[in-house]
């Protein structure tokens, strides 16, 4: 007979030291897409500077950032 012992353990996900989260977006229009950046508010401005020009309102941000998973003891 196997049996199993099961454990559960308490967790907590922040963002990883030291790096920073990255700021994307793209026109849902056309294939136009922002610089990344570490500047959200950079990445913004791109937006509108593209729909001031072509009209296109629709775009999707992204941000990405590194996580780290540790045990919360």
């Amino acid at each position: 007979m196997t049996r199993s012992v099961l454990r559960y353990v308490k967790h907590r996900i922040t963002q990883q030291p030291d790096t920073c989260m990255t700021f994307e977006a793209e026109c849902m229009t056309c294939d136009w897409k922002a610089k990344p950046s570490t500047d959200g508010a950079g990445v913004d401005v791109q937006c509108m500077s593209h729909t001031g020009r072509t009209g296109h309102a629709t775009v999707r941000r992204s941000c990405t950032s590194l996580a780290l998973v540790e045990r919360a003891e």
